[in-house]
């Protein structure tokens, strides 16, 4: 079943169950995944791929805006960005432990016989591609400039 499907699914839950908070977010997702289909030169259906891209991007998109939103002494809309941001979760893939990424990032530095930080534009070339909708970028990056530097 794709993503589109199971939020019109779930749309309709929400709508069912009142739950205003969850609908915003649910609709925000389709939002994204209808511009995503029409986009120019879209063929009207998208792949797996894109779908966790668009959901990764959306949840990234609220994390920020609730620590921004934190920050700024502003609990009840940091709250909402974290209920959508909950919401958003539930249909990305699971992400991986630190120690997974860890391991597949030196499996990727062994692959591409990177030997230092020079060739960290290599490592995060594949990391980025294998290790899509599974870790955020932020954290693989880390990681890989670790381990070139040691």
């Amino acid at each position: 079943m794709s993503l589109k499907t199971t939020i019109d699914a779930d749309i309709k839950k929400a709508m069912l169950a009142k739950n205003k908070e969850e609908l915003e977010a649910l609709r925000c997702i389709k939002s994204m995944i209808l511009l995503s289909e029409t986009e120019k030169g879209g063929s009207g259906d998208i792949a797996v791929d894109v779908e966790n891209k668009l959901l990764m991007k959306a949840a990234k998109q609220r994390k920020e805006s609730a620590e921004i939103f934190q920050k700024e002494g502003r609990a009840d809309l940091a709250q909402k960005e974290n209920l959508q941001l909950e919401v958003i979760n539930r249909y990305l893939p699971k992400q991986l432990s630190e120690e997974e990424i860890t391991t597949e990032i030196k499996n990727i530095i062994a692959q591409v016989g990177a030997k230092g930080p020079q060739d960290m534009g290599k490592v995060m070339g594949t990391a980025t591609k294998s290790l899509a909708g599974k870790a955020d970028g932020k954290v693989i990056s880390e990681i890989v400039k670790k381990l070139l530097a040691s």
